[in-house]
């Protein structure tokens, strides 16, 4: 059997016996995704009775409706479609896809108002819906109503005249637009990754070493192997700072992949180390919840107490001074190196704790106010032996903690201003 198809005809050879015959049946297709515009030159039908007549974009129904060519008729070529009492203008087939509808309408002559409808079907009209609001059509020359559609599916459309007795209508020049699928919004980056991801860490368990936690309140780096994070790193303004008070509600981390071995609140017991916050309890104090989730064990590290409560605790409580001068700060803190680890070998004790940060005037799209004299301020401080307590006389450039972590801190930022900025160490 061979098969051809033109113009929704389809034409089949079929052999019967020693005869064969030309069999042709009609078939119904849906119009494809293509540029829609009716304007109803084709003329050709001259009564008011209900009635199929073939228009150049397929067969269309009206009923109590006409193809108008007189003067009176308002029309931007020689015919328009002309409607009384509650007639309608109906396709007879389905459009792939529909953006938008326009419909230009007058009323003819010198009619009065009338009010008109548009319907949609989306099952060849079995049953049909309403599209937007009602339409008042008063003017004497034609006007144009858009409705929104946005519908990816074979659809077909009716104009229903529903008010003005025999006031009649002329319509002209029906335009459907294609359907396109919207953009998909990306996902913004969290706020806390503002200028960049250090490590390009992903959400993948199958990345258990770089493995990236996006919480409201901060994101991090997670390395399963050694209990802790690589790096944290949060935003720090106003809008994080309020009265709410230290909850202490330490606790394992309930979102780590499942099989994760999950840090206890109990875990550093004994071990001569502090359950040290990367991002700080000081630095969320908006609402419970947010100071809450300071309190995860994915954002503490083994710190000695003289680092915690002492230097570390000093440089926390200057970047709290540096916010209530009009300044906002991006944070990224971590330890570097291995002492030995604590908690039956879950958790690494670091070698030392590092910090870095960005310091600019409270204000918008903070990525392009970074210059190359924006202020950075980094450090490095040992989380063993004697520990100073001056924040300062710790203090290195960023190009330093990023050789001896392997990190890429502020990514974001064009590299021009990266090269000089992450080279100056502070001195305020």
């Amino acid at each position: 059997m061979k098969k051809s198809k033109h113009a929704g005809l389809t034409t089949k050879l079929v052999a019967v016996g020693c005869a064969l015959f030309v069999l042709t049946i009609t078939v119904t297709t849906a119009k494809m995704q293509t540029a829609f515009n009716e304007g109803f030159e084709a003329g050709g039908k001259t009564a008011y009775a209900a009635a199929n007549v073939t228009l150049d974009t397929g067969s269309w129904f009206m009923d109590d409706a006409l193809t108008g060519n007189l003067s009176s008729d308002k029309k931007t070529g020689s015919f328009s479609a002309r409607v009384r009492n509650v007639g309608r203008v109906s396709m007879n087939f389905n459009k792939i896809g529909a953006g938008t509808v326009s419909i230009q309408h007058a009323v003819y002559g010198t009619d009065g108002s009338s009010t008109w409808q548009l319907w949609s079907s989306t099952n060849s009209g079995s049953s049909w819906t309403q599209v937007g609001s009602t339409v008042t059509t008063n003017a004497a020359t034609l006007q144009t109503a858009a409705f929104t559609i946005n519908n990816a599916n074979s659809i077909r459309f009716e104009i229903r005249k529903v008010s003005g007795g025999a006031n009649r209508i002329n319509f002209d020049n029906i335009q459907i637009s294609n359907f396109t699928a919207p953009t998909p919004t990306p996902t913004p980056a969290s706020e806390h990754l503002t200028m960049g991801n250090p490590s390009n860490a992903v959400t993948d368990a199958g990345q258990p070493v770089n493995y990236l936690m996006e919480k409201p309140q901060y994101a991090l780096s997670y390395n399963r192997d050694n209990g802790e994070a690589n790096w944290v790193s949060w935003h720090l303004n106003s809008t994080w700072l309020g009265s709410t008070p230290r909850q202490d509600d330490f606790r394992a981390d309930t979102t780590l992949p499942a099989g994760w071995y999950r840090v206890q609140a109990t875990d550093y017991s004994g071990s001569g180390f502090d359950r040290g916050h990367m991002c700080p309890s000081g630095d969320r104090t908006i609402t419970v919840a947010a100071n809450s989730a300071t309190f995860l064990m994915t954002n503490m590290i083994p710190q000695l107490p003289a680092n915690n409560q002492g230097v570390w605790a000093n440089l926390e409580s200057y970047c709290s001074t540096l916010v209530s001068q009009g300044n906002e700060l991006y944070i990224i803190s971590g330890g570097q190196g291995l002492q030995y680890f604590i908690a039956n070998g879950h958790v690494a004790v670091p070698a030392q704790t590092w910090k870095v940060i960005i310091v600019l005037a409270n204000g918008t799209n903070d990525v392009g106010r970074v210059t190359t004299g924006t202020r950075t301020i980094a450090v490095v401080m040992p989380n063993s032996g004697s520990i100073g307590s001056d924040w300062r006389a710790y203090r290195v450039s960023v190009d330093q903690v990023e050789a001896i972590t392997g990190f890429d801190f502020f990514s974001n930022v064009p590299p021009s201003i990266q090269n000089v900025i992450e080279a100056t160490v502070d001195n305020q």
